[in-house]
C-alpha cells in the first residue's frame, strides 16, 4: 500500500472549488477540471520517488498476472475527479480496432503526439463511467428522432430548420440521424442564424415545464458557454440525463456525449482519446467522428451500483479493462475487505477518512487521498467511516 499523488488538469470548463475542496487544497481562482490518478504516459500519478509508470516499470507483478496477460506491462485503466461548470465539448470514443487503426494512421503520417490536430493519442480504446458525486447533468445519446422533430416544433422553429432536421422524419435508420448531425456541425456563415433564431426561440420557453422547458434551457446554457456555435443543434439531437450523488452512467465506444454540469468520479480505459464535433476550441474532427459515432436512437440506462457484500457497491459494465466501484467504510459494520484482489487498485477517499490494514503496515485515507494497492496485497482491509471509490482490473 502506498500514497498516490494526482495530477490536476486545467481546463477551461472546470469548476474553481469542487475538485480543491474534495483534495484538500486552497482554490486559486482557475478552473480545475480534473484530477488524474493512474499511469497515463502524459500525466502519470506519483508514487514514492517516482512515477506510477516507473514503479510499474520496475516491478510489473504489481499489476497482476492476468492483467499483464490481457494487457501487457501497463496498468489498464485511469480514474480522475472531474468536475464540469458548462459543457466539456461533444464527443465520443473509438473502440480498440478504431484506436489502433487511428494511432497508427496519425504515427505514420508524422503528426506529433502533442499537435493540436492529432485525434488519437494512443493505441487503446477510452470506455468509461462517470460515478456522480453531485446532482451530474449529461448529454449522452442520440434521442428518438421523431422526439427530438417535435421538441424543436415545440419552440416554433421547425419550419426555419427543415432544411436542416428534415431527414429525421423524412428518412428511418441511422443515416438520417448521421445525415442531421454532419449537416448541422457544417453549417456555414449563411446559416449560423438558424443557430442564432433557435435560440432566440428557446428564450421564450425556458420557464415551460415539461421536455420543451428542459429542452429550451439546455439550448439557453450551451449558448451562455458557446455562442452560436453549430455544436449547439447538434448537442440537442441527444438525450439529456442528470444522476443523482451514487449514481452512475456508463459511456462505451461510439456514444455521443457532452457533460454539462456537476462533479464526479471517473474511471475508464488507460485512454485519452477523444473525437470532437462541436462545442470545444480544441481540435475538431467531424468526419472521423462519422466513422466512429453509433447514430441509432439510445437512452442510455442509469447505473445503480449491486452491493455485492456489506459496505462494498459494484457498478456493473461489460469492461475488460477495470471495474468500478465504492466502498461505504462505517464503524458499525466493521473493517471491509478491499474488492478487486489479484489486480493493482487505486482507491481515492471522497469524504470521512479509514485507515487500510494488510496485517503488516497501515495506511491512514483521509478525503481527497489516494492509495496504490499491487495485485499481491490480497487481504487489505478498511476501518472508519469514509466513503471510498475506487477501481481495478477487470481481469483478475
Amino acid at each position: 500500500m502506498q500514497p498516490l499523488s494526482g495530477t490536476v488538469q486545467r481546463y477551461d470548463w472546470g469548476t474553481h472549488n469542487a475538485i480543491p475542496e474534495i483534495l484538500g487544497r486552497p482554490a486559486d481562482g482557475t478552473p480545475v477540471a480534473e484530477y488524474w490518478l493512474g499511469a497515463h504516459s502524459s500525466s502519470p500519478s506519483l508514487v514514492g520517488s517516482g512515477t506510477l509508470v516507473d514503479h510499474i516499470d520496475a516491478v510489473p507483478s504489481v499489476l497482476g498476472a492476468r492483467s499483464r496477460e490481457a494487457f501487457g506491462e501497463q496498468l489498464p485503466y485511469l480514474m480522475k475527479l472531474l468536475s464540469a461548470r458548462h459543457a466539456l465539448s461533444i464527443q465520443a470514443h473509438p473502440s480498440r480496432e478504431q484506436a489502433i487503426a487511428g494511432f497508427s494512421r496519425e504515427s505514420l503520417a508524422g503528426t506529433p503526439l502533442d499537435a493540436p490536430e492529432r485525434t488519437y493519442k494512443d493505441s487503446w480504446p477510452k470506455p468509461e463511467i462517470l460515478i456522480a458525486l453531485s446532482p451530474f447533468h449529461s448529454l449522452a445519446g442520440f434521442r428518438d428522432p421523431h422526439e427530438t422533430a417535435a421538441l424543436f416544433a415545440g419552440l416554433g422553429v421547425a419550419e426555419q430548420l427543415e432544411s436542416v432536421i428534415g431527414p429525421l422524419t423524412e428518412r428511418k435508420g441511422p443515416a438520417a440521424m448521421a445525415e442531421v448531425f454532419l449537416d448541422v456541425l457544417s453549417l456555414d456563415d449563411s446559416r449560423r442564424h438558424l443557430v442564432n433564431e433557435t435560440v432566440a426561440a428557446a428564450m421564450h420557453h425556458r420557464d415551460d415545464q415539461g421536455a420543451v422547458g428542459e429542452f429550451a434551457r439546455t439550448a439557453l446554457e450551451l449558448d451562455a458557454a458557446f455562442p452560436a456555435d453549430p455544436g449547439i443543434l447538434a448537442a440537442l439531437l441527444m438525450n439529456r440525463l442528470v444522476l443523482e450523488p451514487g449514481e452512475g452512467l456508463f459511456v462505451p465506444a461510439g456514444m455521443m456525449h457532452a457533460h454539462l454540469q456537476g462533479t464526479g468520479v471517473e474511471v475508464m480505459a488507460n485512454s485519452d482519446n477523444v473525437i470532437r464535433g462541436g462545442l470545444t476550441n480544441k481540435h475538431i474532427d467531424v468526419s472521423e467522428l462519422v466513422t466512429v459515432v453509433d447514430f441509432n436512437p439510445w437512452l442510455p440506462e442509469v447505473l445503480h451500483p449491486s452491493e455485492t457484500r456489506p459496505g462494498v457497491l459494484k457498478y456493473e459494465t461489460p469492461c475488460s479493462e477495470f471495474e468500478a466501484w465504492r466502498m461505504h467504510v462505517d464503524h458499525d459494520t466493521g473493517p471491509i475487505r478491499v474488492p478487486g484482489r489479484g489486480s493493482a487498485r487505486i482507491l481515492l477517499a471522497t469524504d470521512g477518512s479509514c485507515l487500510l490494514d494488510d496485517g503488516r503496515s497501515r495506511l491512514q485515507l483521509a478525503r481527497g487521498c489516494a492509495a496504490f494497492l499491487s495485485a499481491d496485497e490480497q487481504d487489505v482491509f478498511a476501518s472508519g467511516r469514509a466513503e471510498v471509490h475506487g477501481a481495478s482490473s477487470g481481469i483478475r
